[in-house]
């Protein structure tokens, strides 16, 4: 019994230190968020990467944002080579400047590089992502939209950088047409702009939550950098 005791002790001491980079700040930002900022950061600039959650992790129990996407997948053992936050919405719709307050913040209070901004998100977090993009284009480097949506007469603003929409042909809650409305707008603006359009076969409105825990979107995204 005595060495299971240790065993348990020693497994919860690591699996704390794992993570002890991870923490919330509540009181800087009207967006509470997680923050991750790898050991390393003290003597680097590290890039930045944004997660923007959907509607079901909307409120005011931070811990709710750890239920899919960057996060859990961080908590299943990814490891992410950036500055990760995670605001948390409470009700309503993505703010765009409010996301911004957020990204302000970081850089102002970490080591950051700041040709390297990304920001992600799916389904609510899909759109917020373009919405973002879309009015700060000019603050970001790259982004990933996941099952969302964005407004078409951003087109132009988001053909200006690197973007990744992807979107399942399944999808009953948000249809496949929201994100291709985007994609054709912005490609009507520049046929050659950086973007990626995946329609994800099988992929429905909560499977496609996998591609947070596969290696192609920060790979992706952590190649993009901007002159």
């Amino acid at each position: 019994m005595k060495l299971k005791h240790i065993y348990i002790t020693l497994f919860i001491l690591i699996t704390s230190l794992g993570f002890s980079q991870l923490k919330t700040i509540t009181d800087k930002t009207t967006y509470p968020f997680w923050i991750n900022v790898p050991e390393k950061e003290s003597t680097e600039k590290q890039p930045i990467l944004i997660f923007l959650h959907g509607k079901s992790l909307s409120g005011t129990d931070l811990n709710r944002v750890r239920r899919y996407g960057v996060l859990r997948a961080m908590d299943k053992g990814r490891k992410i080579p950036a500055i990760v936050v995670a605001p948390q919405l409470a009700k309503g719709s993505w703010n765009p400047d409010k996301v911004l307050e957020v990204l302000e913040y970081v850089k102002k209070n970490y080591n950051v590089d700041e040709s390297r901004i990304y920001v992600c998100g799916m389904s609510l977090g899909g759109y917020g992502t373009l919405h973002f993009a879309g009015k700060h284009a000019d603050k970001i480097t790259a982004a990933v939209a996941i099952c969302g949506g964005g407004n078409v007469s951003d087109g132009c603003k988001l053909a200006t950088i690197p973007l990744w929409i992807q979107h399942g042909d399944v999808d009953y809650i948000v249809p496949l047409s929201e994100s291709q409305k985007v994609v054709n707008a912005i490609r009507k603006c520049n046929e050659k702009a950086n973007l990626i359009f995946s329609i994800i076969k099988g992929g429905n409105h909560g499977n496609v939550e996998r591609l947070f825990h596969e290696d192609a979107m920060y790979d992706w995204l952590f190649k993009q950098k901007r002159e």
